[in-house]
């Protein structure tokens, strides 16, 4: 298996249905499915909002520490079981203490289960919280204060995401602002369904250090060429694209041109329970569906590991890049 950094993955989108159906047995969370198999069957979606819809739904099923814990832990799993070796992680506050659940209960569940993931898995881990965009801004900050005992702890980053059509990156510069100051490290969602214009904005307004998606700043050569001569990752999602209707095929997908493009792309599963598929199974997707060869595998491969946060630790980083280079396809 070809060792990796998975960059772009969220918590709540690894809920699969046979564990959303034994959380809401233990809480007492009625869902309106008759059984896993149902509920999986109600993954077709429209476009971004049709798959929040649902997504937003059945986070109500995480309610307790123990909940967070046993998701977190079940992702590691199944992505050391597809190569990981490093994973950045995303989780949205905001859709649980909407629901009455307390941040520090959301916090220390998954820190539960990250903090040893590499003895147990073989995967070191980082924690980025999102802010949601179709939130305001003032929301976004509350939800930053209350987080900030966890900073450099348990939480090492911030992003930005959820629905992208008018809700601009720069309405969150104050918040990143502070983010900026408190040392955490800055990503955003950007150029997914929204247009080149929105990467820029997180660039230069946010200043932020990675674009997560970004599909759509091919429609503007000249960022294209600035986000190559500055190496800013992309961090691209290929099924999530397909699944949200995004890119009509995946044989359609715009990975190779990127690459061909000097792009620092990355490729990653964003929410593996709705979209049909954790990160190998995307490497596996795409190397079939856009004949990707073993050379352009390793060069994503690579890249998904000069593009983590592994700042902090070089040497592993350096011995990971040595694992994908001994790799034998």
């Amino acid at each position: 298996m070809l060792p990796k950094a998975e960059l772009h993955l969220h918590i709540e989108g690894t809920l699969e249905p046979e564990l959303a159906f034994a959380l809401a047995g233990r809480n007492g969370v009625d869902l309106p499915y008759a059984s896993p198999e149902q509920l999986r069957s109600a993954y077709d979606f429209s476009d971004l909002q049709s798959f929040l819809d649902l997504y937003y739904q059945l986070m109500d099923v995480l309610r307790t520490e123990r909940d967070f814990t046993e998701l977190a832990e079940e992702y590691l799993a199944r992505a050391a079981a597809q190569g990981v070796r490093h994973a950045e992680i995303f989780f949205d506050p905001q859709a649980h203490t909407g629901r009455g659940v307390e941040i520090d209960d959301v916090v220390r569940g998954l820190a539960a289960a990250l903090d040893g993931a590499q003895e147990r898995h073989g995967i070191s881990t980082r924690l980025i919280m999102c802010f949601l965009r179709d939130q305001p801004a003032e929301s976004a900050l509350a939800t930053f204060e209350a987080a900030r005992p966890w900073f450099g702890t348990a939480i090492h980053g911030v992003g930005l995401d959820s629905a992208e059509v008018g809700n601009p990156p720069g309405l969150f510069r104050e918040v990143y602002d502070r983010a900026r100051d408190a040392g955490l490290r800055l990503v955003a969602h950007a150029g997914e369904e929204g247009g080149p214009e929105y990467v820029r904005e997180a660039l230069d307004v946010l200043g932020v250090e990675r674009i997560d998606h970004g599909i759509r700043s091919m429609e503007d050569p000249e960022l294209v060429k600035e986000l190559a001569e500055r190496a800013v990752p992309l961090t691209v999602c290929p099924f999530s694209n397909v699944r949200l209707r995004c890119v009509d095929t995946l044989a359609e997908h715009p990975l190779p041109a990127m690459l061909e493009a000097g792009l620092l792309v990355t490729v990653n599963s964003d929410d593996p329970s709705y979209f049909g598929g954790y990160v190998e199974d995307n490497f596996a997707g795409v190397r079939e569906a856009l004949r990707l060869t073993e050379s352009q595998l390793r060069q994503l491969a690579r890249n998904s590991f000069q593009a983590s946060f592994l700042d902090h630790d070089e040497t592993r980083r350096a011995a990971l890049l040595a694992e994908v280079e001994a790799h034998r396809f």
